[in-house]
């Protein structure tokens, strides 16, 4: 099964990217949430800078990146959510 989902990127990642959202089609689906990360890696290979640092957002949820297995639906969003810095 697949689905269609937009990923939204914030901070850095829209900047990595040059993105500030797009759609992908065909997203496996159920897909852990490192081979989400892998999808998103080779769309943007700039990405790599943030590799151990970022967790994505799936149904408003933070999901780290590793062996979790998330569902996805059409129209779903993934956040790529970076580290962020205050002061």
């Amino acid at each position: 099964m697949t689905a269609q989902v937009i990923v939204l990127y914030f901070a850095k990642s829209a900047e990595l990217s040059g993105l500030k959202e797009e759609e992908l089609v065909a997203v496996p689906t159920p897909i852990s949430s490192e081979d989400l990360w892998g999808l998103l890696l080779q769309k943007h290979p700039r990405l790599v800078a943030l590799q151990g640092q970022v967790v994505l957002a799936v149904h408003q949820q933070y999901v780290a990146i590793g062996d979790q297995l998330v569902t996805l639906a059409d129209g779903d969003e993934v956040a790529v959510v970076p580290p962020l810095s205050g002061g």
